[in-house]
């Protein structure tokens, strides 16, 4: 009967073993490293979490989120990616070039989601969208039509346009190429392109009064994490020079604050202090980090970044804002207003 008993015991044993590892298994929390310029309440991870909930994981439950967001200073990038790396997280969640290139350099290993990539294959991000070919995958804020798209808008909204300025931040991995893509999509539109370098916050007021005095007609703003965060700054001088503006994200067009903030999109003040910039026109940003959740998810579930092709944007948005329409003396075509995504009143 002993024998018997003990027979029964390590039956139920060997049973029992990989059930419960299954269940230690099952129980384990996830650690998602955020490499941010925001803090943890920031209104745009709204998305990203409610995508993340969607899919079955939950903070607190089963994921964790390791915030170490810079504040606005992003030099701290590469020691904020180091500390993600030495916490060992199970995926870095990196939003922009910045980030992205701070995570690369800190880990071969962990596997890293972009969500706002700009030319992820010029900048040695990915071997291509396809096929990774490495520890990153995620979006890429461009597609192939991205940049003449946005300057078939301009210049509908403007009419006169002949000449444009392409403002780009020289700093950042990555915005030499997207501002050479919208030179070379300007010229096959018939339009004299000047570029126009802003690497940092004190550039601003010389830059837009050169463009002035060269009589341009309008500026094309690309995307940066120092033209973003001044971007309340670039749309007041732009209205001091009466230079129609232009941007690739919702964000630009949305009034704000007088002063530029650390954070730019999360400002806590009413948004009818200033003018925002006349136009945008890009990706849906709330559609990238719901989608960003997808990659998260599936990274967590066992499956390899070099094996989840890079997405481009699907939803796009062109946006108006008729009160810096109206400060720049501007009449913008009806046939223009019928085809924006918003306007701004």
């Amino acid at each position: 009967m002993r024998l018997i008993g003990l027979a029964v015991v390590l039956a139920l044993g060997l049973t029992l073993a990989p059930l419960t590892a299954k269940a230690q298994q099952a129980g384990k929390i996830s650690q998602i490293g955020l490499l941010f310029n925001t803090p943890p309440d920031a209104p745009r991870l709204v998305p990203f979490r409610e995508g993340l909930r969607e899919l079955g994981y939950i903070e607190g439950k089963n994921i964790a989120f390791v915030w170490r967001p810079s504040h606005g200073r992003t030099e701290r990038y590469t020691d904020l990616a180091g500390e993600l790396v030495r916490l060992k997280v199970d995926v870095i969640v990196a939003p922009d070039n910045p980030t992205i290139a701070a995570a690369q350099k800190a880990t071969k290993t962990i596997p890293i989601v972009m969500i706002l990539a700009m030319d992820p294959v010029a900048t040695g991000f990915v071997g291509s969208l396809a096929r990774p070919g490495g520890n990153i995958t995620g979006l890429t804020t461009q597609s192939p039509e991205t940049q003449g798209k946005t300057l078939q808008l301009l210049k509908e909204a403007v009419p006169s346009l002949s000449r444009v300025a392409i403002l780009w931040d020289p700093t950042e991995p990555g915005r030499r190429e997207v501002a050479r893509e919208a030179e070379g999509a300007a010229r096959v539109l018939g339009l004299y392109v000047q570029l126009v370098e802003a690497g940092r916050p004190a550039d601003l007021e010389s830059v837009f009064a050169a463009m002035a005095r060269d009589r341009v007609g309008a500026v094309l703003v690309q995307a940066s994490q120092m033209l973003g965060q001044h971007r309340p700054r670039i749309a007041e001088l732009a209205i001091k020079h009466r230079l129609p503006t232009m941007g690739i994200g919702r964000w630009f067009t949305e009034s704000g604050p007088a002063q530029a903030t650390a954070n730019w999109s999360e400002a806590r003040v009413p948004l009818d202090h200033m003018p925002g910039g006349l136009l945008s026109y890009g990706p849906n940003y709330s559609a990238q980090y719901r989608r960003a959740a997808y990659y998260v998810a599936k990274l967590l579930g066992g499956s390899k970044a070099t094996d989840l092709p890079v997405e481009q944007p699907t939803h796009f948005e062109f946006v108006i804002n008729l009160k810096t329409a109206k400060a720049l003396g501007l009449t913008i075509p009806p046939s223009v207003l019928g085809r924006a995504d918003q306007v701004i009143e």
